[in-house]
């Protein structure tokens, strides 16, 4: 195995095992001045508040609608003439440039969904607010959601963002996926430190049932 490959192995592990490592679950929540308990603060948001999946799925669709944006304002600002239709029964937007005759605008056009994305996640975790709002979550999910998509299944593919940016750039996919997956990698470990997003990955256990759970189930 390469040198490079290694890297973006690490990177990978390191992004499915950032939510999972057992240390912080107790932790994500500040510490109390002035003392040495921990304790939860109040505008911790839980899964079982009230429209808390709806105003989470609103997030979410926000952040995906938000990247589709990106791509067509970018076309339209270049000059060209953007498209929808379907890649595979996916529904996709077409650039309307010409990668061989234009690689940089291409460029431009296939990293400006992932950038949005990433931009917008560093605000919320840098501006100062009242953090942890299911809207919010939902945002940071898809943003992160989308970027370890387009850094594992989806680097390759005809309208693969990553496929795109390393063939009209000098960047290669191993090059970029480190990039934007250390970016939601960052993005993940400084949620899981900040209380105020405290079960952000975790679910609720059932009613009846105390506590939480994690991870998957099969049956």
């Amino acid at each position: 195995m390469s040198p490079s490959h290694r890297v973006v192995g690490a990177l990978l592990a390191s992004l499915f095992a950032a939510p999972l490592v057992p240390g912080h679950l107790a932790a994500q929540a500040p510490m109390v001045a002035g003392g040495d308990s921990v304790a939860p603060s109040p505008a911790v948001h839980s899964p079982r508040d009230r429209h808390y999946w709806r105003d989470f799925a609103a997030g979410a669709a926000t952040s995906l609608l938000l990247h589709e944006a990106a791509h067509v304002g970018t076309s339209l600002a270049l000059g060209a003439r953007p498209s929808f239709g379907f890649d595979r029964g996916r529904p996709t937007v077409f650039s309307g440039i010409n990668p061989v005759a234009e690689p940089r605008k291409q460029f431009l056009f296939s990293s400006m969904g992932l950038d949005v994305q990433a931009l917008l996640d560093e605000i919320i975790l840098d501006v100062p607010h009242d953090r942890g709002a299911p809207f919010e979550r939902g945002v940071l999910a898809a943003g992160i959601g989308t970027a370890l998509f387009y850094v594992t299944i989806g680097r390759r593919g005809s309208v693969s963002d990553i496929d795109l940016m390393s063939r009209t750039s000098s960047l290669s996919r191993t090059d970029l996926t480190v990039i934007y997956g250390g970016i939601a990698l960052l993005h993940t470990l400084r949620i899981r430190h900040d209380g105020r997003y405290a079960h952000f990955f975790v679910r609720p256990a059932p009613r009846g049932e105390e506590g939480l759970r994690i991870g998957i189930r099969m049956q």
